[in-house]
């Protein structure tokens, strides 16, 4: 097993995550891509990267709409699943979030999903944003796409149950000030005794944020809070997506 501070290392890199998690709701996230790119506008030739891209299902549905994109995550089953949709406007690397990738590379970057806040250090997610202004370039722009930490701590389900497939996840969730936490246990017929995995996401506040974003030579442009692209309500909104740009 790996330690707790790396939990998301065997997690992501598990077929059981992306049955639970991503394995639905694709009609939800091409409309949210396109709207996004509605919003955006990116010229023709933008240059784009999916930070913590999983799979590269939303960097397939950029790259179709005719951009360059890369995608990064960490997890080698995901690049090596994302690969096999290779071509001349895609390609996809294993890389932590937390190195630097390149300098003044491209126009947009991207991180969906509630990809960010797993690491137990705020160095850690100091270390992200870095990658991620280096990687732009001048006035580039970095969506975020984060939950809204008051809306899920309201509505926080203590206990759940999922049957996807034959498999059974019983999941539990709870919170303490700084981290929500979901303990996943798994019980497939296909294994000799059930699997628990559990997830740690920071509780990150849109001044958190923007304390984050600033450090790294990011500005705050737009804040939405949904995948509809509504004005963002701390108290309703279920999403926290930030737009910024790089000083």
């Amino acid at each position: 097993m790996q330690p707790a501070s790396d939990w998301f290392r065997e997690w992501f890199d598990s077929p059981y995550y992306h049955k639970l998690y991503f394995e639905r709701n694709e009609q939800e996230a091409t409309a949210f891509i396109h709207r996004l790119l509605t919003f955006l506008q990116p010229p023709p030739a933008s240059r784009m990267l999916d930070v913590a891209c999983g799979r590269g299902r939303h960097a397939r549905i950029l790259a179709d709409q005719g951009y360059d994109v890369t995608g990064i995550d960490l997890a080698p089953s995901s690049i090596e699943y994302a690969r096999q949709f290779h071509n001349a406007h895609l390609d996809f690397y294993i890389h932590d979030m937390r190195q630097i990738f390149c300098t003044n590379c491209f126009d947009y970057i991207f991180n969906f999903f509630t990809s960010f806040g797993y690491f137990r250090s705020q160095h850690d997610n100091d270390r992200v944003i870095k990658m991620v202004s280096l990687a732009l370039k001048k006035e580039g722009i970095f969506v975020l796409d984060y939950l809204n930490e008051h809306y899920v701590q309201q509505r926080l389900i203590p206990r759940s149950e999922n049957i996807i497939d034959g498999v059974t996840y019983n999941i539990t969730r709870w919170t303490d000030r700084t981290h929500f936490y979901k303990r996943i246990q798994i019980e497939d017929r296909q294994l000799k005794q059930p699997l628990e995995y559990t997830e740690r996401i920071a509780r990150f506040s849109l001044h958190d944020f923007d304390d984050m974003l600033t450090r790294g030579g990011l500005a705050i442009l737009n804040v939405f809070g949904n995948y509809q692209l509504d004005a963002f309500d701390i108290n309703h909104s279920p999403r926290l997506i930030i737009i910024s740009q790089k000083k």
